[in-house]
């Protein structure tokens, strides 16, 4: 099967493959990138923590940091720490390396199933994602505005269909409040397994966050000198859910400096039950000769 970036590509970079006890390679889609999609290396990261917990027990938290850009031309080597099995809780860490370095570290607990005290706060009163337009037809309609060497990236296939609430114009955006809402979903079914559709909502987790803290700036990450990369992620599973019926994406940031801004998401069910919770921090430099040049 060729790797690409469609859904069945996703799940190909998710099946890892088994190289020793607590290691494990990942490779990433053969595209024009300057590094390794986040998203890509916290699901393959997590699967490969799943790999050594017993299957009573699923993630409830994980917490990331990013260290070093991932090549897209090097495979990926996972090494999983047991650091802990416990009665009810097990703790994994895992180092992704590339050439001898760590390019990112992610701790992971797992539980087992409980009932407990529940509560949550209310789903926004926002439109369903039933005649919202998505974000390929978005792309498709701006495909003039992108450079040729860049069109056929842009307009690939997707794994994951989005429908922005209040979409923004990606190449003039106009500052607005730090806030977005994005119905997703997988394009296509998946399997009925919890661990695959924990890995899937990590590997979405990465996707448009970031993004939340430039909306009061009026900025995108298309501008020339405006330099984004993720530093952290931390994310919460709180319920059960599939990737593949539509979830909404909640996002916020409450608060950037020193070059950095933090993001705050939450997955809802159509429902209106809260799924998971994510909160992001990443950098946001501004080189001022090179902005200064956009259009």
């Amino acid at each position: 099967m060729s790797l690409d970036s469609s859904l069945e590509g996703v799940l190909s970079l998710l099946d890892l493959e088994p190289l020793e006890q607590n290691l494990f390679r990942g490779i990433s889609p053969k595209e024009r990138l300057q590094r390794v999609f986040g998203g890509q290396v916290i699901g393959q990261a997590l699967v490969a923590a799943q790999r050594t917990v017993p299957d009573d027990r699923l993630c409830h938290s994980l917490h990331c940091y990013f260290l070093r850009p991932g090549d897209t031309q090097v495979p990926i080597i996972y090494e999983v720490d047991r650091i802990r099995d416990g009665k009810s809780f097990t703790t994994r860490r895992v180092v992704a390396i590339q050439n001898g370095k760590a390019i990112f570290s992610l701790s992971a607990s797992f539980q087992v199933i409980e009932e407990g005290l529940e509560h949550q706060t209310p789903m926004p009163d926002v439109p369903g994602p039933e005649g919202l337009m998505s974000e390929s037809d978005r792309r498709q309609a701006d495909a003039d505005k992108i450079p040729e060497k860049f069109r056929d990236m842009w307009l690939r296939p997707r794994p994951i269909e989005t429908r922005p609430v209040n979409p923004r114009d990606l190449f003039r955006p106009e500052p607005q409040e730090a806030a977005q809402y994005i119905w997703v979903r997988t394009n296509g079914e998946l399997p009925n397994d919890m661990a695959l559709q924990q890995a899937m909502l990590a590997y979405a987790s990465d996707m448009s966050l970031l993004d939340t803290c430039t909306l009061p700036h009026g900025i995108s990450w298309g501008d020339p000198g405006v330099q984004m990369a993720s530093l952290d992620h931390a994310m919460w599973f709180h319920r059960e859910f599939r990737m593949d019926e539509w979830l909404l994406y909640a996002q916020d940031s409450p608060t950037s400096s020193g070059s950095r801004g933090i993001n705050r998401g939450v997955f809802y069910r159509q429902d209106g039950t809260i799924v998971a919770t994510v909160a992001q921090e990443g950098l946001i430099r501004i080189h001022e000769d090179e902005f200064k040049k956009r259009k």
